[in-house]
């Protein structure tokens, strides 16, 4: 079967982009895979490499106009991609088999932590996709929410870049930090992989701080990091719907200033949002094999990482720098805000 002529010159417009974000990739990966040799561990993750050495390299060389629609597409295209595959990595019944106390409470400090961390963004004047970006990071999941949300939210790539650099930093200190908080407060080991899950951005660095504690501390934090995944649909569909309003109002969602056509809601919930949820109602009614979901998580992770080399690639390190001490301090107080809040819960669901 011929493929269509516009088709296959899609394809070969975008292929040099692609190749470009996949040696990114493999660069990237080959650090962590030393990460490990040397240290056990990977201090710092493939998808941050890959965005620290594709912005390296965009320090010094701009890619070529043959570049960039690979690029472009390897931003957008592969990342919402990869979103919709993260959603059969959620399941329903895992969930719900945290208890609906802490269920509601995780969902609740979600909400809250978003709502103050957009707060302090704005208050330091930052602008408002940044801001979004910031705070759906810092309360979900991290790079993989700033990444989910940034398409939703039309964030440029300097803003999605200048997210995940501070977010990641904070990752790695609270990786390193946070079992020393729960030696010093005596927390009980359950009581701790929940702190852990409520506050560690990564699943993976979740596993890194609740490990050393024990299997029950991994255990819980595991499940609880799962609920704050789960928020990542529901919260990227808000967006969405909010973007949809400031549209129908007549305000462009990246300008307070610049008036765009009204635009009927149901054609701007993002697809891989719905895809996301398709996914996970899906997985809960076990219509996915079960062994097909570690393919599909390798390939989530996989096509995370292409597009954040591709963000890399995108991104002027200069613009990045300009903003950098506001974002810092949005970033940290941010977590120590949804540190306090964890707590706060844990030491409420004590006294039931």
């Amino acid at each position: 079967m011929s493929v269509p002529v516009r088709t296959a010159g899609s394809l070969l417009a975008v292929l040099p982009g692609v190749i470009a974000c996949v040696v990114v990739t493999g660069l990237a990966l080959a650090v962590q895979a030393l990460e490990f040799s040397l240290f056990g561990r990977a201090w710092i993750e493939g998808i941050v490499l890959a965005i620290l050495i594709g912005a390296a390299i965009r320090s010094v060389w701009t890619p070529s106009a043959a570049l960039r629609p690979g690029i472009e597409f390897s931003a957008r295209t592969l990342l919402e991609i990869a979103v919709v595959l993260l959603g059969a990595s959620v399941s329903a019944a895992t969930v719900i088999a945290i208890g609906p106390g802490l269920l509601a409470g995780t969902a609740l400090i979600v909400a809250v932590a978003i709502g103050v961390s957009y707060g302090l963004g704005r208050l330091l004047r930052l602008p408002r996709r940044m801001s979004v970006l910031i705070a759906s990071g810092n309360a979900i999941c991290g790079n993989s929410a700033i990444a989910a949300v940034a398409p939703v939210i039309d964030a440029d790539a300097e803003d999605v870049s200048a997210a995940i650099a501070f977010t990641a930093v904070l990752g790695v200190v609270v990786v390193l930090t946070l079992p020393l908080l729960g030696a010093l407060l005596r927390m009980p080991h359950v009581e701790y992989g929940v702190l852990a899950g409520l506050t560690v951005y990564a699943v993976p660095q979740v596993l890194a701080a609740t490990m050393p504690v024990g299997a029950i501390a991994t255990q819980s934090g595991t499940l609880i990091k799962l609920v704050r995944v789960l928020m990542l649909g529901p919260v990227c569909l808000g967006l969405a719907l909010v973007m949809a309003l400031r549209r129908r109002a007549g305000a462009d969602p990246r300008s307070d200033t610049v008036r765009v056509p009204a635009v009927p809601i149901g054609r701007l919930v993002p697809w891989f949002v719905i895809g996301f949820l398709v996914m996970m109602a899906a997985r809960s009614l076990g219509l996915i094999p079960i062994s097909a979901l570690p393919v599909m998580a390798g390939l989530a992770t996989a096509l995370t990482i292409i597009a954040m080399a591709a963000l890399g690639l995108s991104t002027d390190a200069r613009a990045v720098a300009r903003s950098g001490l506001r974002i810092a301090i949005v970033v940290t107080l941010s977590l120590v805000v949804l540190v306090g809040l964890a707590l706060g819960l844990i030491y409420l669901l004590a006294q039931v």
